[in-house]
């Protein structure tokens, strides 16, 4: 029998799929992640955390940091 994964109780989520495993996680960093990584790199005073060039996976990873480093989740 063929299970209805809109019935599952306990649906498997992508909302913590792995960086290192994103399809697109090699892509140039969207806007809304350089303006929010930008943003939380100067609150946490860590200019080194942000750079225009990085990747999604990248970002992410750092956007991460900085908000475990800020006391944020």
């Amino acid at each position: 029998m063929v299970s209805n994964p809109k019935q599952d109780p306990n649906p498997s989520s992508n909302l913590e799929k792995d960086p290192d495993e994103w399809v697109s996680g090699h892509d140039p960093m969207t806007g809304a992640q350089a303006s929010y990584l930008k943003t939380l790199s100067e609150e946490a005073g860590d200019a080194e955390a942000f750079a225009d060039d990085l990747d999604k996976a990248e970002a992410s990873r750092r956007i991460d940091a900085l908000k475990e480093k800020l006391g944020r989740t």
